[in-house]
């Protein structure tokens, strides 16, 4: 009974040693593992929706050539008839001071003659009170006119002190014939105030992306803020965008297009005293089938001035003109128009850019390799580019050039969380990006931590 005991007893301590020495020998391997192979510093960051680029800050995390797998390709456009393009682009001899031909869908600068110059734009400034008061109005309010929206000077609808205009009706005022009485009509009705009204302008500049520009008054009459020395004034590629926003963008871009291209419009006070009839003064918009929208303006301060949209098999160009001539010139701005039209219409077309990607499995160091798996087996993780429909279209000229690049990590550390951004691909038109897509992992990974492979050894101990 002794000896069996004592066997017992024997049997029982090779056992806690067998399992102490294995628990020692497990604690070592996970140190050993999660200390080893500290070359390089791990960049990561949350999924995004992958669709938007925000800049520098994204491409950040991925420019450490050691932990980076990085693939490159280049699609140039041939030329159609073998032949080389001057460097730069063509000169159009336009008359304007300032001039912009737009992609209106990607807002990309197809043609430009001192696009960033700040110049007044007269009453191509009313396709921001038109399309702000469509958006914040409701065409059934009504504005009592105010003694100094009565004052303003011609162009105007002679409008009276006290008089009631539904806001539907002075938007045709303001559009087709331009009525400086009515704009500011419209800005008090929807704002509060001239001043109040000026600040949305602003402030819409800014959401669209137009930071060159400022608003002072609602009709485009020259004005200067005397504390600060600011004016009324725009340039042409913010001019194009507003454009740009007004017939593609904005909720309200039906009924934009609706007004302006109205050839002529009646209609009475809210009280039936008087009656009005307006004529469109746009005259481009009988010049060419593809015109689409626009506003003309002029002052003495900025001279004639249009802002116009095309639209012709699916694409829809916006062109900007500033300072095009003074009076004994009225035609330039219609000979500037048609000119950078043609342009855009002859030279670009729409192609489809996007590339499919695939990439290899990602390894991740301690991680644990699936919901079976064991401290001696690498995991790893797959990973997908996050694209959404699978197609980028751009409008693009022969000399345009498409580069895509792909970032992407080698190697990741545990845990992996699902979804986490681990590399992103890049477009690049002429060497400007365009798009950024984020490569993301499909599934979590798990860290193989010392309580992880505690628990592994004693289940495979005592329970198999």
């Amino acid at each position: 009974m002794r000896n069996i005991k004592k066997m017992t007893n024997r049997a029982g301590k090779r056992i806690y040693y067998k399992v102490a020495a294995i628990i020692t020998a497990a604690a070592l391997f996970c140190v050993q593992g999660q200390t080893g192979g500290t070359a390089g510093t791990r960049h990561v960051s949350r999924s995004t929706d992958g669709d938007a680029f925000s800049g520098a800050a994204d491409r950040a995390p991925y420019t450490q050539a050691s932990e980076i797998e990085a693939q490159e390709s280049v699609l140039v456009p041939a030329m159609s008839d073998g032949t080389e393009e001057k460097a730069g682009q063509e000169d159009l001899q336009l008359y304007a001071q300032a001039a912009v031909l737009m992609d209106a869908d990607s807002g990309r600068v197809l043609y430009g003659k001192n696009p960033e110059k700040k110049l007044p734009m007269a009453s191509t400034t009313k396709i921001m009170t038109c399309i702000l008061a469509l958006e914040y109005g409701s065409p059934e309010d009504i504005a009592e006119v105010s003694s100094y929206a009565a004052s303003m000077p011609k162009v105007k609808l002679y409008i009276k002190q006290g008089e009631k205009y539904y806001l539907r009706d002075l938007l045709y005022s303001l559009m087709l014939e331009s009525h400086n009485d009515s704009a500011v009509a419209v800005a008090e009705a929807v704002g509060g105030s001239v001043e109040k009204f000026a600040a949305m302008m602003n402030q819409k500049a800014r959401d669209i992306g137009c930071f060159d520009t400022y608003f002072i008054t609602p009709n485009g009459l020259d004005a200067k803020v005397n504390d600060t020395g600011k004016v009324h004034s725009t340039t042409a590629a913010d001019l194009a965008k507003i454009m740009a926003y007004c017939v593609t963008d904005s909720p309200e871009k039906e009924r934009f297009l609706e007004i302006t291209r109205t050839q002529g419009y009646d209609f009475t006070d809210v009280d039936g005293k008087r009656s009005f009839h307006c004529n469109n003064h746009n005259a481009f918009l009988g010049m060419m089938q593809e015109a689409l929208s626009g506003k003309t303006g002029f002052t003495n301060n900025a001279g004639y001035c249009y802002v116009g949209a095309v639209e012709s098999e699916g694409r829809i160009f916006t062109v900007a003109l500033l300072a095009c001539g003074w009076p004994g010139n009225r035609s330039y701005k219609w000979s500037d128009m048609k000119k950078l039209a043609a342009y855009g219409m002859e030279r670009y077309q729409y192609r489809d850019i996007y590339e499919e990607q695939t990439f290899s499995d990602i390894p991740v160091r301690n991680g644990i390799a699936g919901e079976r798996g064991t401290p001696f087996e690498e995991a790893a993780v797959s990973v997908t580019l996050q694209a959404g429909e699978k197609s980028l279209p751009y409008l693009l000229c022969e000399t345009d050039q498409v580069e895509v690049k792909s970032r992407v990590e080698s190697m990741l550390d545990a845990p992996v969380a699902a979804g986490e951004e681990v590399g992103a691909v890049f477009y690049y038109l002429n060497g400007e990006l365009v798009k950024r897509y984020a490569v993301c992992a499909d599934t979590a990974v798990e860290e193989r931590s010392f309580l992880w492979i505690l628990e592994y050894i004693l289940k495979l101990a005592f329970f198999l």
